[in-house]
């Protein structure tokens, strides 16, 4: 059984939520009234999916995602908010956020989002040729289990997203990875928005690898992304 932190400050929808996810579910779902219980909580148990609440007393979401991200760089985390501001988006994402959903939002289209990320996160922790994890890129080498970009004693720690991005295109080397098909694999919805989300990830990404010219990012255009590597 999967074991799931949701951190909600309305005590009505976290008892809503809770209920639905461990009957529907079939989660083990831990409730917390604010950041820095769930904090506590987190730092005590293990968990496989955090749901965060961003506007709460104490500690809000995005700062108790951000402190999370310090401790665990690869449990999935879907923050849950009323805002529907671009700019709150994209500080979800950048923060680590696998997921994000606006408020007011039907339970089921909650439930559908966990599994998704569940499910990814079991594909990520298989081993095999089918599923590689370590990727030699010119002087750099990049571990995406662990997330890391190393060079000699220079160590990058990468956000779940920018990892899975560079996974894919690792994956494509020297070959077209096209937009819809980084969207709907990592995102599972190749919207306007998650494309402009991709875009502040792979510009991230680029910088990491910016010390050795013979790595190199281009645009294809019209199409999508290539790594080359000399």
């Amino acid at each position: 059984m999967k074991k799931i932190l949701l951190v909600e400050d309305d005590p009505n929808l976290g008892l809503l939520l809770q209920d639905y996810l461990q009957l529907k579910g079939k989660f083990d779902v831990v409730l917390c009234k604010d950041g820095d219980e769930g904090l506590r909580a987190f730092t005590k148990q293990q968990f496989d999916l955090l749901i965060l609440d961003v506007m709460m007393p104490k500690k809000d979401g995005f700062t108790l995602g951000k402190e999370i991200r310090k401790i665990n760089a690869h449990v999935p985390i879907i923050f849950a908010t009323a805002k529907a501001m671009i700019e709150d988006k994209t500080q979800a994402f950048n923060l680590g956020g696998d997921d994000y959903i606006t408020k007011p939002f039907r339970i089921e289209e909650l439930l559908l989002r966990i599994n998704a990320l569940l499910k990814r996160s079991d594909i990520s922790e298989k081993k095999g040729d089918d599923n590689p994890s370590q990727f030699k890129l010119g002087s750099y080498d990049f571990d995406y289990t662990s997330q890391l970009i190393t060079r000699g004693a220079a160590l990058q720690k990468l956000s779940t997203k920018e990892a899975e991005l560079l996974r894919l295109l690792c994956i494509k080397k020297n070959e077209v990875l096209t937009r819809e098909e980084a969207l709907l694999n990592i995102w599972h919805d190749d919207n306007y928005f998650n494309g402009r989300s991709m875009d502040v990830f792979l510009s991230k990404i680029r910088k990491y690898l910016k010390d050795d010219p013979s790595v190199e990012i281009i645009n294809v255009h019209g199409r999508g992304y290539k790594l080359l590597i000399n």
